[in-house]
């Protein structure tokens, strides 16, 4: 919960005339404003503590700026806010078929970036309606952008934080699938706890998500990808659709583990005559993968900058798919 500080005591050698006069009645602190249940605010995420996001910038420029100033009105969920100029108020609820002007089933992207994955999806399946929820201004600027060229109707943008959406603003069982794909790994034991994907999250992806609805997952980061699937394999609210599959020599966790790749290959592809860079954060090696649960690639999924660079830097892409029991 969000608390108000204490009100200041007059320093003894404080001028009178910045003192509270006697007369007056004594000045009581603004009460804490509510936060919304089950939100990130209620996970003590707001007010300097950590997030489960990187907020990289909110500047606008050039024709990202003109696309923002000219499309916004259209595509833009405009919602109120709360802690946050990034949070929901908690009595705000989203009308996908008032806002697609149809009933059809709903997409949620968490993290859409520049909003290539969600655009081409949107693309191939005008049957479906997306929300691209992001929390970096230039690229739902961009991802306007592409909506707009191709003539895209059953895409909208929110600017959001992504546990408050699930939370409150989507209608429980409102979500036919939900996808996050290759969230920030948080590479740091420390920092683990900032991940995205975590219990709590799962619980509001539950309720969201209609029964029998699919949450898909990617990374390119063998020790994310084991924190995914031990979080839902603790969730009663979702079974893995690949439960066993692709574990042993078939499983990509092996691959890394053997070949070392991670331990080699950091960030960004190895340059010519430079010495490769290690994470060093690629979780303890096992050797085989007895456990498996991998899905094969999201063939709805196209295949990004972002995702060419981890093959170029010759790291594996993890896949999971779990069912809304």
């Amino acid at each position: 919960m969000s608390e108000t500080p204490e009100s200041p005591r007059p320093l003894e050698n404080e001028p009178a005339e910045n003192r509270q006069h006697e007369n007056q009645p004594p000045q009581r602190p603004n009460p804490p404003r509510p936060v919304t249940p089950g939100s990130q605010a209620s996970f003590g995420t707001y007010g300097g503590r950590p997030v489960s996001f990187v907020r990289r910038g909110t500047r606008l420029q050039g024709r990202r700026q003109a696309a923002w100033e000219e499309h916004s009105d259209r595509w833009a969920v405009d919602v109120p806010r709360h802690v946050a100029n990034t949070s929901v108020h908690p009595d705000y609820t989203f009308d996908a078929e008032a806002e697609f002007g149809r009933r059809a089933p709903l997409i949620v992207e968490v993290g859409s970036g520049l909003g290539d994955a969600v655009c081409h999806a949107a693309e191939e399946n005008p049957d479906k309606d997306f929300l691209a929820v992001e929390v970096y201004t230039p690229g739902l600027a961009n991802t306007m952008i592409k909506i707009n060229s191709r003539g895209l109707t059953n895409v909208r943008v929110v600017e959001a934080n992504a546990p408050e959406v699930l939370a409150t603003m989507l209608p429980p069982g409102s979500v036919s699938e939900l996808w996050i794909f290759f969230p920030d790994p948080w590479h740091k034991s420390r920092h683990h706890k900032r991940r995205l994907i975590q219990p709590e999250f799962a619980e509001l992806a539950a309720k969201a998500l209609k029964p029998g609805g699919l949450w898909r997952i990617a990374t390119d980061w063998s020790n994310y990808a084991v924190h995914v699937r031990d979080v839902l394999a603790g969730s009663t609210a979702f079974v893995n659709m690949h439960d066993g599959e692709r574990r042993g020599p078939e499983s990509p966790l092996t691959h890394v583990w053997q070949t070392g790749v991670e331990s080699l290959v950091g960030g960004a592809p190895v340059k010519e005559g430079r010495a490769p860079v290690s994470t060093e954060h690629t979780g303890p090696n096992e050797g085989i993968d007895e456990t498996g649960g991998w899905a094969p690639r999201f063939e709805g999924r196209i295949r990004t900058s972002f995702e060419n660079k981890a093959h170029e830097a010759g790291r594996m892409i993890f896949d999971l798919c779990y069912r809304r029991v």
